[in-house]
């Protein structure tokens, strides 16, 4: 069953374009193994709300952007494998300069169980 990992960071207004470039680059190893897709989506309407919302899960300041990504993989299974080898691949480990503060993302793994 199909499985997704899905991301939401708050990225420096100012580093989208760095943000772009350093998915481009990212998106061909997740790819190599074993993810269907990547999705990279920069906040165009993503209000603040009252009790919680995408900006206050990400602390997002007045100077930063909220993206919202996803990845397919073919299962957990293959996720799991997968993400094991993209985070030893020499193209990612240690080489790529994040342009946002990773302390503020928030992740998780998530079973599709309706897909129209």
């Amino acid at each position: 069953m199909t499985y997704v990992d899905g991301f939401v960071v708050a990225v420096p207004t100012a580093n989208k374009e760095r943000y772009r470039a350093m998915a481009e680059e990212a998106a061909p190893v997740f790819m190599e193994h074993g993810a269907l897709k990547l999705v990279e989506c920069w906040g165009d309407d993503v209000p603040e709300g009252e009790v919680t919302s995408f900006p206050m899960a990400v602390k997002c300041r007045e100077d930063e952007t909220v993206v919202f990504s996803w990845i397919l993989w073919p299962s957990r299974e293959v996720r799991d494998a997968g993400m094991k080898k993209v985070m030893e691949d020499a193209r990612i480990a240690g080489q790529m300069e994040m342009p946002f503060d990773g302390k503020r993302m928030i992740f998780g793994g998530f079973e599709m169980i309706v897909d129209r």
